[in-house]
């Protein structure tokens, strides 16, 4: 239900929407229309007309008409608006008092222990959710918190404009379906790099804070826990870390410009390069670019045989002097 934003429940939303398809109705033609209790529909024919989006009709009075939706909606909606506006003054009020109580603060309270999935699973969307500049995050091979495939508060980041910058453990695109993820994410406009190792996991917000989770693969649910680091020392140097490691790691795509600058090669084989030098191992590259393994495996040895090397080490080296890559 779409108006839900607007505080209607979902019977409210009913109601109207079968009042605007039609001149007029009274309760009892809507209620068999709607398959719901008569008396249902009556309460909500009252609170829809103490709303304004509802009034009785002058002709029969048991009758009911709908508002006009531009008129009716469109209050609600500045209503709304500007109840977030006091809500963003509230939160800059907040945040200023915050700010100014942090300078009396000891140096551990810039840490968080967070305890159990659950709380860890709501810092990390919080994290996205809050973030208006960049995100950035380490990803490594063990379980995670939460799965890449429902983290939708990336995508609402990513598409209001939020600079998504992740590095990955190369071993972790061998893992089933994760390959299909790199690249779909990839698409939609997230920077992903991999490297061989990672230190740790770690998910940064606009420099401001960041979530180091600890579970590993040993633990189990009730050990799942994870460090919120806040303005301090401790978080600048985590950004650091950060930036060092994404100059050392490697492109897992390559962008749309510079495939057309090699006409020489199509761009599959571009993309195939690009993986390669990232330590992708073949079933990785596989499951990336979409193909079986033998036929990756073909192409690598038509590049080896076209770049005169007998190895793909070889071929990554010969890639990059070529300026294949």
């Amino acid at each position: 239900m779409m108006l839900s934003v607007l505080g209607l429940t979902e019977l409210q939303e009913l109601v109207y929407r079968e009042l605007v398809a039609m001149p007029s109705a009274a309760a009892e033609g809507l209620a068999h229309e709607l398959g719901v209790g008569l008396g249902d529909v009556r309460l909500t024919l009252e609170s829809l007309e103490s709303l304004g989006l509802v009034a009785r009709s002058v002709a029969t009075h048991d009758h009911f008409i709908a508002s006009p939706p531009e008129l009716a909606l469109g209050s609600l909606i500045v209503e709304r608006q500007q109840d977030i506006r006091r809500a963003e003054l509230e939160l800059h009020a907040l945040t200023d008092l915050f700010h100014k109580s942090a300078t009396g603060r000891v140096s551990l309270d810039v840490i968080d222990v967070v305890r159990g999935p659950q709380a860890v699973a709501q810092h990390f969307a919080q994290l996205q959710r809050g973030a208006k500049r960049s995100v950035w995050a380490m990803v490594k091979p063990d379980v995670l918190v939460v799965d890449s495939a429902e983290n939708v508060d990336e995508a609402a980041a990513i598409a209001r404009g939020v600079d998504y910058r992740v590095i990955i453990e190369a071993q972790a695109l061998n893992k089933p379906g994760f390959a299909h993820q790199v690249a779909v994410t990839a698409a939609s406009g997230e920077e992903i790099r991999a490297v061989e190792v990672l230190p740790l996991r770690m998910v940064i917000a606009d420099k401001e804070l960041a979530l180091l989770p600890l579970a590993s693969e040993s633990s189990n649910g009730d050990e799942v826990g994870a460090l919120l680091l806040r303005p301090s020392g401790l978080l600048d140097a985590m950004c650091a870390l950060f930036e060092l490691s994404w100059q050392r790691a490697q492109p897992t795509y390559l962008p749309p410009e510079r495939v057309a600058e090699r006409p020489d090669l199509d761009d599959v084989d571009q993309h195939l390069l690009v993986l390669l030098r990232a330590g992708l191992t073949d079933k990785a590259i596989a499951g990336q670019l979409g193909m079986s393994l033998r036929t990756v495996q073909r192409r690598l040895q038509l590049l080896m045989t076209k770049a005169e090397v007998a190895t793909r080490f070889q071929l990554g080296v010969a890639a990059a002097s070529k300026g294949w890559i």
